[in-house]
């Protein structure tokens, strides 16, 4: 997913892709760490989704915030 594609989605949607994609991430270091997956560079690429949903979300609340004063 790009940067674009994160920023037309709503706050809820992002908010439970987000919820989602920790799941995920989770649940691929504990199957890496008993098993080694086929691309261990995924682990790398989801922890940076992760950064950036939260990038964007964080970004909202702050436009929130500024556009309320």
């Amino acid at each position: 997913m790009k940067k674009a594609e994160l920023k037309e989605l709503s706050t809820k949607e992002l908010t439970e892709r987000l919820e989602v994609a920790k799941k995920d991430y989770i649940q691929q270091k504990i199957n890496h760490s008993i098993t080694p997956l086929d691309n261990p560079s995924k682990i790398t690429l989801d922890r940076k989704m992760i950064a950036r949903m939260k990038t964007e979300l964080r970004a909202r609340e702050l436009n929130i915030k500024n556009s309320g004063k």
